[in-house]
């Protein structure tokens, strides 16, 4: 394939540049009902604007240019097949879930999933089977899942339509993906991962194995979050012969928008050139930047910065090395502190905080001086904070996640009640409760509430974290046991 062209957004810009008269959507007509964004973007960002006109072919049925744009997209990933989505890789999950298992079927999948898994539990009635993670002590987070649970869900539930895996997981932490889609095939399940923070993982052997790399049957990908192009644009990729091939496309069209962003589109059609003739070259450029910024980090008192052999040590067949973890506890600070400190002092922005930790994602954007103004940070920090006691260091979240009662859809079905927090352990769950970022919730649907998970819960809002649920804060929406039938007569009618 020539990887040169870009079909969607060469037909696009010749549509930007003739002298149309829109009279369609949308209504500010090709940027002509000036606004503030125009006066600083420019009108030409709004000519690029259109909703599908002749020409420029249709999302939902391509036929012409998006359809080669999404044969080259494929190619470049390594996939039989790619599906562009402009409502970001929430879209692509619930597409992959929805159109893979039935009410009351089974996915098995590790406990620290995405918000939008939960939704897709939700919207199709599935049932989660959940593989307990490798839970990271030192930094409380949870890593890869580990193969010999996988295989016991698996022997214990061989009813199972399917293998969910996240790969890797918002750490950099990847499972042995090439050996859970042997064992899931060979039990004639499907492998879905969720790659939303992996999509580069293709232009590089030095990174983990992507899922298709590894045979997986679907995945859904963030190109936006590493490759470049736009917020909010992702794919499905696809190949093989087990899943329903029309089933997912008539899903997909059930989620996706029938009035797509042009802009967004275009960006997966630029992105995809970038990287297929770029990535392998900036990757290979940037991992030993990366590792002399460990190794200089961790000369500097009170900051440890983790490699990819801290994680293999505990297990995990690969590390991404893009993924920059610093363990900040050490300076007497918080994760949540010293996010803050980056940004306000420093103006660096990084991808999240956790209690002991931050994230930076880097990628093939990075500069050597986004780094070196990143260790000064560092350097200077270490100097003025070293000498400090970090007063929460005893506090660490649990290792374990709640117990769950019937599934998602049952309990977010159910008749509900709010309850103070305090007031709240034994209860069911009737929402999901997450901290945003990185969106992995703490609390879904029809776990029951224990002490662990309330305290968990205030001492994430008492560092400033964004918490998001259905309720107010301060309360848990649950289900209002006195007025609900017996579980599993209400489970038969959903």
């Amino acid at each position: 394939m020539n990887h040169q062209l870009t079909p969607y957004f060469t037909k696009l810009k010749e549509y930007a540049k003739k002298d149309r008269v829109p009279l369609d959507v949308p209504g500010h007509k090709m940027g002509l009902f000036y606004n503030d964004m125009t006066s600083i973007l420019g009108e030409e960002l709004f000519k690029f604007d259109v909703n599908a006109p002749d020409g420029l072919d249709n999302l939902n049925v391509p036929k012409g240019v998006i359809k080669e744009a999404q044969a080259l997209f494929a190619d470049a990933f390594q996939a039989e097949h790619a599906f562009f989505l402009t409502g970001g890789t929430t879209l692509g999950i619930l597409a992959l879930i929805m159109s893979t298992a039935k009410a009351k079927e089974k996915i098995i999948m590790p406990r620290n999933v995405h918000k939008s898994i939960i939704s897709a539990l939700i919207m199709s009635g599935a049932i989660p089977i959940f593989v307990e993670p490798v839970i990271d002590e030192d930094l409380g987070i949870a890593n890869h899942m580990p193969l010999d649970a996988l295989k016991k869900q698996i022997a214990l539930h061989p009813d199972a339509k399917a293998v969910l895996v996240i790969n890797p997981t918002y750490f950099g932490v990847a499972s042995n993906m090439k050996e859970i889609v042997d064992i899931t095939h060979q039990h004639h399940m499907l492998v879905l991962a969720d790659e939303a923070h992996g999509s580069h993982m293709v232009f590089s052997d030095a990174l983990p194995m992507t899922a298709m790399q590894a045979g997986a049957d679907l995945s859904a990908t963030s190109i936006h979050k590493t490759s470049g192009s736009l917020t909010q644009s992702s794919a499905i990729l696809a190949q093989g012969s087990r899943f329903d091939y029309q089933r997912l496309v008539a899903t997909i069209h059930m989620v996706q928008s029938t009035s797509p962003s042009a802009l967004l589109l275009a960006s997966l059609d630029v992105a995809r050139k970038a990287m297929y003739f770029q990535a392998s070259e900036k990757i290979q450029t940037l991992l030993p930047k990366v590792r002399d910024i460990i190794f200089k980090i961790n000369k500097l008192k009170g900051l440890k910065a983790y490699t990819k052999e801290d994680f293999l040590n505990q297990g995990a067949t690969h590390f991404d090395e893009t993924k920059l973890i610093i363990k900040v506890s050490g300076l007497g600070l918080t994760g949540f502190e010293m996010y803050h400190i980056l940004s306000e002092k420093f103006d660096i922005q990084v991808e999240l905080a956790e209690t002991n930790l931050v994230l930076c994602v880097l990628s093939v954007g990075t500069t050597d001086q986004h780094l070196e103004r990143l260790y000064v940070a560092c350097k200077t920090l270490s100097e003025q904070y070293s000498n400090q006691v970090l007063n929460v260091a005893s506090y660490k979240p649990k290792g374990n996640f709640p117990e769950a009662y019937v599934r998602p859809r049952s309990a977010y079905h159910a008749p509900t009640r709010n309850v103070k927090y305090e007031d709240a352990v034994g209860e069911i769950a009737a929402e999901s409760v997450m901290i945003y970022p990185p969106g992995i919730p703490i609390l879904i649907p029809g776990e029951i509430i224990d002490q662990a998970l309330v305290d968990e819960l205030l001492f994430y809002i008492s560092q400033g974290s964004t918490i998001l649920s259905e309720s107010e804060q301060g309360y848990f929406k649950v289900v209002d046991k006195l007025t609900w039938p017996k579980w599993e007569e209400i489970d038969n009618e959903l």
